[in-house]
């Protein structure tokens, strides 16, 4: 029997577990003629608050499509735990350069060679206002011995913990 978090604080602080776990997520914008598009991209700072924050360029696509429709949303999936997050939200342009010192990483300057003086960086934020998660924390085969175990008995899969949360 999966663990059901006793309170949505619980569950909030399953999420931020999963992301920090995950790092790499998809952020899903959508485009001017309705289309939705995804691209990979690293989570700049895992203490998760409600807010997540990405570095762009501010010439890019993402950016304008955010600026035009923000409702956005950003998935993680961590294969290695099977954990999976889907957060919905809000996402706006915030470059703040305290907040780009506070969150930079050495890595970032394969994207923007000048580090925080390239000239179009950017800070893309997006606030959560709800998160479901997936998380079968007892490993592939204890899970895949679920699945196997309910084709033969016919009933449904322990599909582990599923949780639903707002922000």
């Amino acid at each position: 029997m999966s663990h059901e978090p006793k309170t949505d604080a619980e569950a909030r602080d399953t999420v931020t577990r999963l992301i920090r776990d995950a790092k790499i997520c998809m952020l899903t914008t959508t485009t001017a003629d309705g289309r939705q598009v995804s691209r990979p991209m690293g989570l700049q700072e895992a203490e998760f608050d409600g807010e997540l924050w990405f570095f762009a360029d501010a010439d890019s696509a993402k950016v304008h499509q955010v600026e035009r429709n923000p409702q956005v949303n950003v998935a993680f999936a961590d294969q290695k735990n099977n954990a999976w997050v889907s957060i919905s939200g809000t996402a706006e342009q915030a470059y703040d350069r305290a907040k780009a010192e506070q969150l930079w990483n050495p890595l970032l300057k394969a994207w923007f060679p000048d580090g925080l003086d390239t000239p179009s960086l950017t800070l893309l934020r997006v606030r959560a206002s709800s998160a479901e998660y997936w998380n079968s924390p007892n490993g592939k085969v204890i899970t895949l011995l679920g699945y196997a175990k309910a084709a033969v008995t016919g009933d449904r899969p322990e599909g582990g913990e599923n949780r639903e949360v707002s922000f």
